[in-house]
């Protein structure tokens, strides 16, 4: 489960990468919000939402979580071990958070620059707060 969670990150993030940029392309040169558009954003949604159940499982199935269970204290006073039982996760399901409530929010939006500026803010700040707790030293 931890591999099929670790690889699907990389589709993740690229993907989010590839929606960020693509709407702030569109943001910045006033393009129309087309279809290809509003798919760059469902898939982006759809496979961040499938990468949080699978992390969530794992997350349950974890060494982390068992000793978070047991040993909190130990947790939060090691780095390392706090950054995968406690931050990582936290992190993720904020970041997750920003995607859904930017697809949510863009729908309301009427003209093309809002529905970008929109995505530009929330899968942006979704891919800030990802990168911010990938837990780097193990994925490479």
């Amino acid at each position: 489960m931890k591999d099929v969670h670790s690889y699907w990150a990389y589709i993740v993030l690229a993907i989010l990468i590839f929606a960020v940029v693509n709407a702030v392309i569109g943001f910045t040169q006033k393009k129309a919000f087309k279809d290809k558009d509003l798919r760059i954003g469902l898939f982006t949604l759809i496979l961040s939402h499938i990468q949080l159940l699978i992390g969530l499982v794992w997350y349950f199935m974890s060494p982390w979580f068992d000793l978070l269970i047991t040993d909190a204290s130990t947790v939060m006073k090691t780095k390392e071990i706090r950054l995968l039982a406690v931050e990582h996760p936290i992190m993720m399901i904020l970041a997750i958070v920003f995607i859904t409530i930017g697809w949510s929010k863009h729908k309301k939006k009427t003209t093309d620059t809002a529905k970008f500026k929109t995505f530009v803010i929330f899968y942006g700040i979704g891919l800030l707060l990802i990168l911010s707790r990938i837990p780097w030293n193990n994925w490479f």
